[in-house]
């Protein structure tokens, strides 16, 4: 899933392997200039960021993304004094800030949902959602055989409900997990992951839910998928397991609705799959990948310089795979990087300023280059 359960993992997983790292993409080779910047928000090194602004204060606030015409942007947040129990859509007008009040719900409230995205209309959003199987949070498992993992529900499936909250159409409704979706930004197809083949496999729809199609076909987990600016290219994360080992472990845990989310890499390919390659050779984790507006860069969230599993930084790196440069200096997490459509901004997740705390908030800055 998109879903923001790596805020969890900085408590949960305890150690990775160090970092691999190619003779292209070494460490020494990532930019790391420190201009000086008055707000506090601003860390030292983070270049790219003119301005910033707080826009949660409290809970795991993630995966806030954009209007068409950049007016609004949809989360989700399981902030309890918002009265939810876990994931759940929320609206706020760009340049909103919620300390002290409250956004409006536009889920049901019902089971947990994932990974909202605006229509071309900018009056309909599309999520995914298990409330058709229950209308309480789901379990949550954080390990299993001692190890961090994410739970892949069968019952979630994809939905369209206008900006009061109201399901106008289910997408999805085959059995087992279909979640993930996102938006071409040409408005014409939608990119979404589901295991109704056996395994976790990327699929596009056009975007009324028709003309499903297939489009990764390599055991692992394929998901977190991003149409590029021009709708013609897509970035995306996978798991690749490659020895009888890690093939019987993914096999093993994919049977009982998890994935184990600590090695992965960046894959691009065309928007019907061809052309599938390898982006990223980093090791660790390495997710929330999304093209820059000139649809020749990614910026993506890794731990691949960690030791002990954290801290998560935002990296960019050209879609040739050189020019690998951090983004973010953080000592906890900072993921889910999403560019508004006309370039000026980018709203992405982050743990800093919030006192130490366990909370992730919502963050945007004003970008340049």
């Amino acid at each position: 899933m998109r879903t923001f359960l790596f805020l969890i993992a900085l408590m949960a997983v305890v150690c990775c392997k160090e970092a691999s790292k190619t003779e292209e993409t070494t460490s020494s080779q990532i930019e790391n200039i420190a201009p000086q910047n008055d707000n506090p928000l601003i860390m030292e090194g983070e270049k790219h960021f003119k301005d910033i602004q707080q826009v949660t204060f409290g809970g795991d606030n993630a995966e806030a993304y954009w209007s068409f015409d950049d007016k609004q942007l949809v989360f989700q947040s399981n902030n309890t004094a918002w009265d939810v129990e876990c994931d759940q859509m929320f609206l706020m007008n760009n340049g909103d800030s919620f300390r002290e009040s409250v956004p409006k719900m536009v889920s049901t409230g019902k089971g947990r949902t994932t990974c909202a995205y605006f229509l071309p209309d900018n009056e309909h959003i599309i999520y995914a959602s298990t409330h058709l199987a229950m209308d309480d949070c789901p379990d949550t498992p954080l390990k299993e055989n001692g190890k961090y993992v994410w739970p892949i529900y069968d019952s979630y499936d994809i939905f369209v409900a206008d900006l009061d909250g109201n399901i106008t159409a289910q997408l999805t409704n085959e059995k087992g997990y279909d979640a993930e979706p996102t938006v071409s930004p040409q408005g014409d197809k939608i990119v979404f992951t589901s295991d109704r083949s056996g395994d976790l496999e990327l699929y596009t729809m056009d975007i009324d839910g028709s003309n499903v199609k297939q489009i990764t076909y390599e055991l692992g987990y394929d998901g977190g998928a991003f149409f590029s600016p021009d709708g013609s290219q897509l970035i995306f994360r996978s798991s690749r397991p490659k020895t009888e080992e890690e093939i019987k472990e993914y096999k093993d845990l994919l049977k009982v609705g998890l994935v184990q989310p600590t090695e992965m890499e960046l894959y691009i390919c065309n928007a019907d799959g061809s052309d599938l390659r390898q982006l990223t050779q980093l090791g660790n984790a390495n997710w929330s990948p999304f093209f820059l507006p000139d649809g020749k860069r990614v910026l993506f969230s890794s731990n691949f310089e960690a030791e002990r599993g954290f801290p998560f930084n935002l990296y960019m790196i050209n879609t040739d795979g050189t020019g690998l440069e951090r983004i973010t200096h953080g000592e906890t997490f900072d993921a889910f990087p999403v560019f508004s459509n006309n370039g000026k901004y980018l709203a992405f997740s982050s743990n800093r300023n919030n006192g130490g705390g366990r909370d992730t908030n919502l963050f945007i800055a004003e970008w340049q280059d």
